[in-house]
């Protein structure tokens, strides 16, 4: 274990600072500070709150990691940060706290893909990934199904939403009915309590003609919002629990027969479910008794490694360092619309990176030591 890679993670795609610390495929330390209730009163995340918390969380949150972990920053053999996709505000945060502390460090510097790093997370659970990997992430951003020959450089999109992701649609119906933000865990909570077939609500794209592996829920949002309004219009009580599970059955049901479709398409025989939403337990439950039925092999991490979290980015980091790949130049942009097919952003050979010397730091394409001392006491104390 000693001699695996050592990297820090930093995750700033939306309202989550999240700070991981990884050692190969063994989970050190995940640190997280979250605005969700500073954007509660709205109803959704509003990009310059949710930038501003990354601004006051972030150091606070390093430390805690490494206090966590039980290393030293001069310990780590590379910092990876999420480059995009997500908030142009929000990621620019975090790139902008990766640069320094690379540098200040004089460690590899990884910018990574948000979605391909919810895929690589569950390697700090079950393991290695399997080659090629089937992936179903499902998010408040995101729903996408996802072919990994090589999550450290080929990541395939299958399919994708074409509106609303699924955890917006969560989020949505949880406003229809009265049950705040964030929609995901109170939907779930409710739906326990209720029908799954006491409604029926469509399922997007899912006719003869539609197509296979893409998903859509706008539909589907709006069907919900017409019955609750069609309901309360004629003076009837709205059955709260039953509509939540009518809704959450009509998720998970195109979901998981989408994802078991891909895998038989594509002689996959195992699947992965991440993001989010891959915390809801009807999601879980109805994935393994689908994919128990198909002969496939079910990979889906704890709860809390679902949502966004700096964990899933230092899982990638540590497997490019495991592998060899290049690390990202010091220009490295904040991509908001980063391409699913963009793993990393590349830059400097790794043999040529500043730093890369097997993780003491001395090794510097240019002498800028001059630099160090005066950024060491606002970095890291």
């Amino acid at each position: 274990m000693a001699d695996e890679p050592l990297v820090l993670g930093i995750e700033t795609s939306c309202d989550e600072t999240g700070v991981g610390i990884v050692r190969g495929h063994t989970l050190l330390a995940d640190a997280i500070a979250s605005s969700v209730d500073e954007h509660a009163r709205y109803g959704g995340v509003v990009p310059e709150v949710a930038s501003r918390a990354h601004l006051e969380a972030m150091v606070p949150t390093i430390r805690r990691a490494l206090k966590q972990a039980g290393v030293s920053a001069r310990d780590l053999d590379g910092i990876a940060v999420t480059a995009g996709p997500g908030l142009a505000g929000a990621l620019l945060v975090g790139v902008s706290a990766a640069k320094a502390y690379a540098y200040a460090l004089g460690k590899p510097l990884y910018g990574v893909n948000h979605l391909a790093s919810h895929i690589c997370v569950d390697q700090l659970e079950h393991g290695a990934l399997p080659e090629p990997t089937m992936a179903l992430l499902v998010s408040g951003g995101h729903s996408s199904l996802l072919l990994a020959p090589d999550i450290t450089g080929d990541v395939r999109p299958l399919g994708a939403t074409i509106d609303d992701a699924a955890g917006e649609a969560f989020d949505k119906v949880a406003r229809v009915l009265g049950l705040g933000f964030p929609g995901g865990p109170v939907i779930d909570r409710y739906a326990r309590e209720g029908d799954p077939a006491a409604i029926a609500f469509p399922r997007g794209l899912t006719g003869g003609r539609d197509p296979l592996y893409d998903f859509s829920f706008s539909g589907l949002k709006t069907a919900v919002a017409r019955w609750v309004e069609a309901r309360r219009r004629d003076g009837h009580e709205v059955p709260v629990a039953d509509v939540a599970a009518s809704f959450q059955e009509a998720v998970v049901d195109v979901l998981t027969r989408k994802a078991i479709r891909a895998c038989k398409d594509n002689g996959v025989d195992h699947l992965m479910i991440g993001g989010g939403v891959a915390a809801n337990s009807r999601l879980r439950s109805l994935a393994l008794e689908r994919c128990e039925g198909a002969g496939i092999r079910l990979r889906v991490p704890r709860p809390g490694l679902c949502t966004d979290n700096g964990a899933m980015v230092a899982a990638l980091g540590a497997e490019m360092v495991a592998r060899g790949r290049a690390a990202s130049a010091f220009d490295l942009p904040a991509d908001s619309s980063l391409p699913l097919t963009e793993v990393s952003v590349p830059g400097l050979p790794a043999q040529a990176h500043p730093g890369h010397d097997g993780g003491h730091g001395h090794a510097h394409g240019r002498d800028h030591d001059h630099l160090h001392e005066p950024v060491k006491g606002n970095l890291y104390g």
